[in-house]
């Protein structure tokens, strides 16, 4: 087994906010597709107006994408349920506990760097 190369001290300040902004964008973008999930069932909130956008302008296009692959399902629209397990699952292989990210920032600070 070789040893894992070293990376330099003054990259430390950069892995760890790459990793807080992973972490961060990845549980927000779940956190809106969690809304939308509760918004279907209220089918009368237009998600084009108003604070709604917020919520209605990021996720549509990723909806829309992945609606021509996958139909609703007994009339409903699942694919809000899909986008928060490919979150959840990309969060956890990128930051989680032992997430490639995570692993990379331990061992870096466990070197003594920084």
């Amino acid at each position: 087994m070789t040893a894992a190369p070293s990376l330099p001290q003054s990259w430390l300040p950069l892995l760890s906010g790459v990793h807080l902004a992973l972490a961060l964008g990845l549980a927000l973008w779940t956190l809106l597709f969690l809304f939308r999930i509760v918004l279907t069932w209220y089918p009368q909130i237009d998600l084009s107006r108003g604070a709604m956008r917020l919520v209605g302008a990021p996720t549509e296009p990723l909806l829309a994408l992945t609606r021509r692959l996958i139909k609703p399902i007994g009339g409903v629209d699942v694919t809000p349920v899909v986008w928060v397990g490919l979150l959840s699952l990309v969060r956890e292989i990128l930051v989680g506990q032992q997430g490639l990210v995570s692993q990379v920032l331990f061992r870096a600070q466990s070197a003594g760097i920084g």
